[in-house]
């Protein structure tokens, strides 16, 4: 029950993706540099770890009360009572900290940017939630600082290479959330959410979901058009942006759940594969 709850604290599956983009990126830093230093991918692996789940710790400190109004989030610790405020800002501080002390080990541009990660995502995106839909594009900033991350504490400097995997994600942030929130909106009214383009399941919030997959598109290629990536990345990103771009257009015609679902899974598939195919793809074209 203990890792139970302390795996709900901090959203282990979302951290484990988060971790798992850093570390992609870390190994392509590293071929820039010419050899991969696995003492540093795993403090990274560990110290993406404690910053993410920090962030995500004090994310529900923040949100205590509203998660007690949601079906899918009462029954994490805090909210249900099994952990109070303060032992949960004991755990966040220590994670944060410790993360933090790790990544900075690696070179100070890791150590800062994670610092403000937790600051942007738990400080201004976290309250903004309830305010206006622009929360979805101040979240996609410290949703797409993990390659960032990894990228730099491998190869420290922020160069066109680091800019490539910071747009990619950052671009599929919104079709990403945009479809978890079409599936979860009756859910995150009860909190006060706001977080679909116009507040609710219509054709805007449909209009905008589906040009963020557009825009995907391009984006996606950009490794191959400035020669980081061969075709075998630039061809499985095609591939994988145009059933994204599809998925999103059915989404546009009926507007139903059950579409918002596939395109949510298919965000789930998107980002490891064509962040798998950059590594395997640049270490090729880089021996």
């Amino acid at each position: 029950m203990i890792w139970s709850d302390f795996s709900k604290l901090i959203k282990l599956r979302l951290t484990f993706l988060v971790v798992f983009s850093a570390s992609i990126s870390f190994l392509i830093g590293s071929k820039v540099n010419g050899e991969i230093v696995w003492s540093n991918w795993l403090m990274l692996i560990a110290g993406g770890f404690l910053v993410t789940a920090a962030a995500n710790c004090f994310n529900e400190i923040i949100e205590k009360d509203l998660d007690k109004l949601m079906k899918r989030t009462m029954d994490r610790p805090i909210p249900a009572g099994r952990m109070t405020t303060g032992q949960g800002l004991v755990m966040g501080l220590f994670m944060g900290i410790a993360g933090t002390i790790l990544l900075g080990k690696l070179n100070l541009t890791a150590g800062y940017l994670s610092v403000f990660s937790v600051i942007l995502y738990a400080f201004v995106y976290t309250p903004l939630k309830r305010k206006s839909p622009i929360a979805v594009f101040v979240g996609a900033i410290p949703g797409a600082l993990p390659p960032l991350i990894g990228y730099v504490a491998a190869h420290p400097q922020i160069d066109a290479i680091a800019l490539i995997l910071f747009g990619i994600q950052f671009v599929w942030q919104f079709p990403h959330f945009w479809a978890i929130a079409w599936v979860l909106d009756d859910d995150y009214k009860l909190a006060g959410f706001r977080l679909l383009p116009s507040g609710q399941r219509n054709l805007t919030s449909a209009l905008f979901t589906f040009a963020s997959t557009a825009i995907l598109i391009p984006v996606s290629l950009l490794p191959t058009y400035y020669g980081y990536g061969g075709y075998y990345v630039g061809g499985v990103s095609l591939v994988c942006s145009w059933l994204f771009f599809y998925l999103a257009l059915m989404l546009l015609r009926t507007r139903q759940i059950k579409e918002a679902k596939y395109l949510m899974y298919g965000s789930f598939f998107y980002l490891p594969i064509v962040q798998l195919m950059f590594l395997f793809d640049f270490i090729g074209k880089v021996k």
